[in-house]
């Protein structure tokens, strides 16, 4: 890195740093919130059938996907 006229580098590293957690802060809330809404499916799917009708990109064509689970009784 290049020292820019009147700061030192200890003062960008220090501010490279600060972006760096920032934005790994940022991945992990959006890690998080990916983890909520597939859990929210997989038990959705373990109660009861789930459908998700999807167009297929290459071939444009319907595909309809059926998810059946079965649960065991709760502790």
């Amino acid at each position: 890195m290049a020292k820019e006229e009147g700061r030192p580098a200890a003062a960008e590293n220090s501010e490279d740093v600060a972006r760096l957690k920032t934005r790994l802060d940022v991945l992990d809330q959006r890690l998080d919130n990916i983890d909520s809404m597939v859990t929210a499916v997989a038990e959705r799917v373990m109660n009861r059938p789930l459908t998700l009708h999807l167009n297929c990109p290459n071939c444009g064509k319907n595909v309809e996907v059926d998810l059946i689970g079965s649960s065991k009784p709760g502790k």
